[in-house]
């Protein structure tokens, strides 16, 4: 059956991010619990087919892990005869990255997490670059398999991986799709989503392990939804806004 066919491809998948990833994990933690300690923040990006809400304001998660976002919308209607003698800059996409990063509050010593299946993607890679040059310490979710075997689609031909300060591979296959359904020509049924979000809380886990074992835990925020949830989450709001972290 195809259902359990995936089932086994996300523990193979499981398997390896355990057995493989834990070094990097680890080292990818260290840099997020040095950034608290030095009262810098913590931030989260698009993470494409993995969802970096589940990462924001959750249940049993940190509450120093914000969402970096933008959104730019410029009204400026042309008639067509003016329009043809402006062609569209090829590169509008990537100035509005470096736009947002530059405009932002991000600091040197902030830490942002982001991500590409392939590695490839333009807008993924300015974002990395433009957060080194602002001196914030970029990890990045990517399969290594996939990026190896693609060409970037940014102008300097860098893949995220070459971008960032550490990668943490999730693992997933050329192509992302896994399964083979019988009368189909192509695999079936991504793992990407999967791999992204375990990752990541592997990542958040181990920071909260390290720096609770170091006598000083960060805020983790409880399901609001228990009766006493929405007081501790009060509390937890107040103590992130005043320790960082």
């Amino acid at each position: 059956m195809v259902a359990l066919q995936y089932l086994d491809r996300v523990r193979d998948l499981l398997d390896f991010l355990g057995s493989a990833q834990m070094e990097q994990v680890k080292r990818a933690a260290d840099l997020v619990v040095q950034a608290l300690r030095s009262g810098r923040a913590v931030f989260c990006h698009n993470i494409g087919h993995g969802t970096e809400g589940d990462f924001i304001n959750r249940a049993g998660g940190l509450a120093a892990v914000q969402r970096f976002s933008f959104a730019m919308s410029v009204q400026a209607p042309l008639p067509d005869c003016i329009k043809q003698q402006r062609p569209s800059d090829p590169d509008a996409d990537l100035v509005r990255v470096r736009l947002a990063v530059f405009q932002s509050p991000l600091k040197a010593g902030d830490v942002m997490l982001l991500s590409s299946v392939s590695g490839r993607s333009r807008q993924a890679v300015e974002m990395a670059l433009a957060c080194r040059e602002r001196g914030v310490t970029v990890i990045a979710l990517v399969s290594t398999e996939y990026s190896s075997r693609v060409e970037s689609q940014h102008p300097s031909g860098k893949k995220l991986g070459d971008a960032a300060h550490i990668v943490l591979d999730i693992g997933v296959p050329y192509g992302d799709a896994c399964v083979d359904v019988p009368g189909l020509e192509v695999k079936a049924i991504p793992l990407s989503g999967v791999a992204m979000t375990v990752l990541g809380w592997m990542l958040w886990g181990t920071v909260m392990e390290k720096m609770a074992a170091e006598g000083d835990p960060p805020t983790v925020f409880m399901s609001v939804n228990r009766p006493e949830g929405p007081a501790y989450y009060k509390q937890c709001l107040q103590r992130y806004n005043e320790k960082g972290y």
